[in-house]
């Protein structure tokens, strides 16, 4: 204990005497010394994307992506490097709330002026035969980050109307476009875009167009953007994916196109039958291409115009840490060692994640607990009224988009084996999550789900659906619940980051081997596996119960929690996800 204590106050001295001064600091950690001259604040790596969930600033995205997108630019923040976010500032908002059981969707209207966006500029977005789009540039500085986003009256929600829908292209076209001008105004070049998703094709385009108006013969620029640009897939559901019609790029694409040569080239990528999919623009203008975990990457499956299957790097996501993970934990992962002021571990966290000991887990999932109560104290379960959890009770929880792949009803499948399981371990089950707007499967099984629950006097009193998830609710469930339910279909899932605040939140993961959890083999959780789904339905309730137990017994719930934390504190960190970019982008 001596030596510990003595190793402990040592780490604790080098954060109070080497806080980060500046990037290269971070930049000499990763042995990527040249990136001080790669990267600087005009020119900035420069992060494109349609949805962004940063609550703080008014931004309020539809999914994980959204999360994700605001978990970097913070990790980007923390480390002092030069970031920029392009994305949509949407005056509308999907929020939800429950009647009846069903699931009801309703609008708020939001402005980037309440958020302290400073408005730059109009930059104009042209139409054939129709009018110019005046889209809104609005700039936000955060320390050595910056949004920059377009918005304009008409602009629509998230994700409004169908994927392939004139409107969405005049979104997609908008951000890219109007975008990159945007970029222009305010002085900024970026040292490199990464596209997140294809819907954000144009900025490549646009920055394509800017070359060969300046001279550049087409060939050369698209060598150029290629070797600057970086597309990430993070999906592998491919049914949100844009796919457009000649007619539609006539009216929307090529009109802001300034180079006969580069519309030429763009009109040869249509298929045969006249259409063309963002994912093939995306493609061919790309070098480096990523999924967001090692089995993502392995299964993508996208052909260049050739007919060759094109290679995915993986780069697992990671989150913010210091965002989604309690304080105190927090601290305790830096004050013994285990997590170094950059926000990555140590080289000796494993050794050192002995000293988290059961008692620490308990007084840390308390903590929680009482942070969970509190934001449910305000919040509305199914029946339009406030939840508090007792402070002994076990809590399994489902916090994540409603979607059919996710199965948030498996839990559900057999009603007298999940009574039994809430019964013996004096538990409780919340639930959350939105259904996306026109899934109408899904509106339909919500009800369902939830109508089984008022049905039955037991599950009537121990199941909770809390309306409106968000990311407030999402983070008071990571740190406040002790088990986390993540069963998607084996396959479908490309990493999702909800199942990481769990476990860096000491909770215990009960998870089919899919998306970043199977970045690790064999899982480091409870894992629930079968050959049929019926068989995959057994295995969870044998986890949930023996969750139950774990939580129960001091000794396997230290083990169970230090094999969790030693397998997957490394791929959690947003830290290391950021390093694993800057490596796979600039060591060439």
């Amino acid at each position: 204990m001596g030596d510990n204590t003595t190793y402990y106050d040592q780490i604790n001295l080098e954060k109070e005497m080497f806080d980060i001064e500046d990037a290269s600091e971070f930049y000499e950690v990763i042995d990527r010394k040249r990136l001080t001259h790669s990267l600087l604040p005009d020119h900035p790596y420069v992060y494109w994307t349609m949805e962004i969930y940063d609550q703080a600033n008014g931004i309020k995205g539809g999914g994980g992506l959204g999360v994700l997108a605001a978990d970097t630019r913070r990790v980007a923040q923390q480390l002092e490097l030069p970031f920029v976010v392009v994305t949509p500032f949407y005056r509308t908002e999907y929020h939800q709330t429950m009647k009846n059981h069903q699931q009801v969707d309703y609008e708020e209207a939001v402005s980037p002026d309440d958020f302290g966006f400073t408005f730059i500029d109009n930059v104009d977005i042209l139409t054939a035969d129709g009018p110019v789009s005046q889209v809104a540039i609005f700039v936000k500085q955060l320390g050595s980050t910056k949004f920059v986003t377009v918005s304009e009256p008409n602009f629509g929600a998230l994700y409004s109307g169908e994927s392939n829908s004139d409107h969405r292209l005049y979104q997609e076209v908008a951000l890219g476009f109007g975008g990159y001008m945007a970029l222009k105004k305010i002085g900024l070049k970026p040292s490199v875009i990464q596209l997140n998703e294809t819907a954000t094709i144009f900025a490549a385009i646009s920055r394509l167009d800017e070359l060969c108006a300046n001279g550049m013969n087409l060939h050369e620029a698209i060598v150029y953007v290629r070797k600057h640009t970086l597309y990430t897939n993070h999906t592998l559901l491919q049914a949100a994916e844009g796919e457009f019609s000649f007619d539609q790029f006539s009216k929307y694409v090529f009109p802001n196109i300034k180079s006969r040569a580069l519309r030429h080239w763009i009109e040869e990528q249509f298929d045969l039958s006249g259409r063309l999919r963002n994912s093939a623009l995306a493609i061919e203008l790309t070098e480096a291409k990523n999924g967001v975990s090692r089995l993502h990457a392995k299964v993508t499956d996208f052909r260049d115009s050739s007919g060759e299957r094109v290679k995915f790097h993986a780069v697992t996501n990671g989150i913010d840490m210091d965002n989604w993970v309690l304080p105190e934990t927090m601290k305790t992962f830096r004050d013994r060692g285990i997590i170094d002021k950059f926000g990555m571990v140590t080289d000796v966290y494993r050794q050192q994640l002995y000293s988290v000991t059961a008692n620490d887990i308990r007084e840390h999932k308390k903590l929680g607990r009482s942070e969970l109560n509190n934001t449910l104290a305000h919040r509305k379960d199914q029946y339009d009224q406030p939840v508090n959890l007792p402070e002994n009770a076990v809590v399994y929880n489902f916090k994540r988009r409603f979607v059919s792949y996710k199965r948030p009803y498996m839990p559900f499948e057999h009603i007298p084996t999940l009574k039994r399981v809430l019964s013996n371990h004096d538990a409780h089950y919340i639930l959350a999550g939105k259904v996306h707007q026109g899934d109408r499967e899904m509106y339909t099984r919500m009800q369902e789900l939830l109508e089984m629950v008022d049905e039955d006097p037991f599950l009537k009193e121990r199941v909770h659906f809390i309306q409106d998830y968000d990311e407030e609710l999402g983070r008071a469930l990571a740190v406040g619940a002790d088990v986390a339910i993540n069963v998607p279909e084996v396959g479908l899932e490309a990493c999702g980051t909800s199942w990481e605040k769990d476990i860096a939140n000491l909770g215990i993961l009960i998870s089919t081997p899919d998306g970043g959890v199977a970045d690790v083999t064999p899982l480091a959780c409870l894992e629930v596996r079968g050959a049929t789904y019926a068989e995959e339905v057994a295995s969870l309730y044998v986890q949930m119960n023996h969750a139950g137990r774990v939580l129960a017994d001091d000794d396997l719930l230290q083990k169970l929690i230090y094999r969790q934390l030693s397998a997957y504190l490394p791929v959690i960190s947003g830290a290391r996800m950021m390093k694993d970019y800057l490596r796979f982008l600039f060591d060439k």
